[in-house]
């Protein structure tokens, strides 16, 4: 009988800590935002830059390196802040219907507002994929999300 209670007593405090490490890498994986921005719906990221105009003031553009986007192909993505001074900026890629893994890349300060990395989209098995790509940016004790979407594959 104590056997099971010891046993019981294991599973549960593994239970507890598996809802505990979760907890503490949920904003790892789903972050969360003090503001969320739309930028401008007629802006299409696979034709040239996309613009946000911040609540407080300034922008943030998002730009990739290579059009249309291409798949399986590294390409450079670069933001850039205007009145802004970012802590640090990321930009989450996820797919809108299909899970494509983890993809957010850290982008590096290049000097006068502009922050790029190099990134590589997955192809998707049914050829067009719509995307969310999220720019992630820390500024003072702010998180600011901006979604912008855009299509690669056939569809374009």
């Amino acid at each position: 009988m104590n056997k099971k209670i010891l046993t019981d007593l294991v599973a549960v405090l593994l239970l507890a800590l598996v809802v505990v490490i979760g907890y503490k890498l949920s904003p790892l994986l789903l972050p969360k935002a003090d503001v969320v921005v739309q930028p401008d719906a007629a802006c299409d990221l696979q034709r040239g830059p996309c613009r946000a105009v911040l609540p407080e003031g300034g922008s943030v553009e998002l730009a990739m390196g290579s059009l249309p986007i291409p798949l399986v192909k590294p390409f450079e993505v670069r933001v850039r802040t205007e009145n802004l001074s970012p802590a640090r900026v990321d930009v989450d890629f996820a797919g809108t219907s299909m899970n494509m893994g983890y993809n957010r890349p850290r982008l590096v300060e290049r000097g006068d507002g502009l922050y790029a990395a190099e990134v590589t989209l997955p192809v998707c098995i049914t050829g067009s994929m719509e995307w969310q790509a999220t720019v992630l940016i820390e500024a003072g004790r702010q998180r600011i999300a901006i979604p912008y979407r855009f299509t690669t594959g056939s569809a374009l």
